[in-house]
């Protein structure tokens, strides 16, 4: 019986205590009416307004959109005679990285034949053929095949690519125009701004999905262009497909999806359309995309490093290493400088330098502006073509270290002998060279390792274990030690962060 009656005897008492309330209040308003000024007129009226109450915001409608851009993206497979054996893993598949290609194959029964690997998706740019897509998607050996969303199949031929920027363009021959994706204007495009993808993610072919321009701008290691994040959902098979803007216009190409699981985290990334629009005549005409250089090897200022340079603020671009024969040796640009600016653009990011030196017509003349031991100078340069393909990187050999003299850090080092010289593939001896770093130090964070040669400390050049020393004791207690390293080809500067 007391379940019964539980809610009502409940909801009385609630009742009574609301009737209570309200009375009392009552009460306790009319005083304090008594005693207050009177309201202005207009008081309520301003509240309930409605020029000034906000709009309403709703969703955006996608069905339109989705119906007028998907006759336009394709289905991309490739015919492979071999599949990688099974114990083989990509580094793409690597658990220790999360940033990946979305390009694998999806579940078999949407594979087609058994040689064929859906690997990606494309969008058509003009009525006669022409389609844009990842470079990845295309990279593998074999027939290239094109699926449009009416199911007619179109052998491509592959125009050409580049794989800095990981775009490819493609061509198919048909007999009628085709449907087209108008391209639009990444610049202008707005974080928070509404997108949509289509793709076909696992062979689920011309699937929708939405969402916002999370960040622009995101620069991401090994990568030459600055993307587009968003959040609308990008998994495997998305890759080449077109990320579109609400006037329908496509102002990314889908490249590459953070991922621990190998499915969309909500963090997917595109290529600028801009940057895709300036290569495309280049990939027309020659199947390739040339680029100017400056020939320097460059690195992210930090704000250790830039409190050892003397340097206001960490932006910038910090000359790691000049290469001999390159526009910048001509110019004068000398190791340790922080270019600041090119052609009055602000470098403010490292990342930022490439991009505007890679975008630069050949021949070129501009101006670089550098701080060199905190003076700031401007410095003419001409831009000539890249000849990064024809530098190759030099591996590490394996040896084991022999343990020398003792420095504070956590560093054994000894002097670079003219046979270890060699061995390291060096012109002349020379330095000091790291014999082992000890786990947990200072400079194992720093990122030191065996077999690098320390050739300056705090700018001030060492030749041998005795003048190493001697420097690192005229630092002041306390201070970030700057030191300039040499691991195999490269150069790089190095703060080392006192003992504690």
């Amino acid at each position: 019986m007391t379940n019964k009656f539980f809610r009502p005897i409940a909801f009385t008492g609630v009742a009574i205590f609301a009737a209570t309330l309200t009375f009392t209040t009552s009460r306790m308003q009319a005083r304090a009416a008594d005693s207050a000024p009177p309201a202005p007129a207009h008081f309520w009226t301003e509240l309930i307004d409605p020029a000034n109450a906000p709009k309403a915001q709703t969703m955006p409608d996608f069905v339109d959109l989705a119906a007028k851009l998907s006759p336009a993206v394709v289905n991309i497979s490739t015919d492979e005679a071999d599949e990688p054996a099974a114990s083989e893993e990509s580094p793409e598949d690597s658990p220790h990285s999360p940033l990946q290609p979305h390009s694998q194959g999806p579940l078999e029964e949407f594979g087609g034949t058994p040689h064929a690997k859906a690997l990606g998706s494309g969008f058509i740019i003009t009525k006669d053929g022409y389609v844009l897509t990842n470079e990845h998607v295309v990279d593998s050996p074999g027939k290239v095949t094109v699926t449009t969303q009416d199911g007619r199949e179109y052998i491509a031929k592959i125009v050409g690519h580049d794989d800095k920027s990981d775009i490819a363009l493609l061509k198919i021959d048909a007999k009628h125009d085709l449907a087209v994706a108008p391209l639009g204007n990444s610049e202008d495009l707005r974080v928070g701004e509404w997108v949509m993808a289509i793709g076909n993610p696992f062979g689920f072919d011309h699937s929708v999905t939405a969402g916002i321009v999370s960040a622009k701008g995101r620069f991401i290691p090994g990568n030459y262009e600055d993307f587009i994040q968003t959040d609308a959902s990008i998994n495997p098979g998305n890759s080449g497909g077109p990320l579109i803007d609400l006037r329908g216009n496509v102002i990314g190409v889908n490249c590459a999806i953070y991922t621990h699981t190998g499915a969309s985290m909500g963090i997917g990334f595109a290529v600028p359309i801009d940057l895709v629009k300036e290569e495309l005549p280049q990939l027309k005409s020659s199947g390739k995309v040339v680029r100017g250089w400056l020939g320097v090897y460059i690195q992210k200022v930090t704000p250790e490093l830039a409190e050892s340079l003397g340097l206001a603020d960490s932006r910038g671009a910090l000359v790691a290493k000049v290469l001999d024969d390159g526009p910048a040796k001509a110019a004068g640009v000398k190791r340790g400088d922080v270019i600041v600016a090119f052609d009055n653009q602000p470098v403010d990011d490292s990342r930022e330098l490439p991009l505007l030196v890679g975008r630069t017509d050949l021949g070129h003349k501009g101006i670089l502006k550098v701080i060199r031991d905190k003076q700031t100078l401007d410095l003419p340069v001409t831009i000539t073509q890249s000849r990064e393909p024809e530098i190759l990187a030099s591996e590490e050999k394996s040896a084991k270290p022999d343990l020398g003299a003792v420095s504070p850090f956590g560093l054994h080092v000894k002097d670079l002998s003219a046979d270890l010289a060699k061995e390291l593939g060096l012109d002349a001896p020379g330095g000091v060279v790291i014999s082992s770093v000890q786990p947990g130090s200072r400079a194992d964070e720093a990122g030191l390792r065996a077999r690098d040669v320390i050739l300056e400390v705090n700018r001030a050049v060492v030749k041998d274990v005795g003048a190493y020393q001697a420097a690192l004791k005229t630092t002041s207690k306390g201070k970030i030690v700057l030191l300039l390293v040499r691991r195999g080809d490269n150069t790089i500067y190095v703060t080392v962060k006192p003992e504690a």
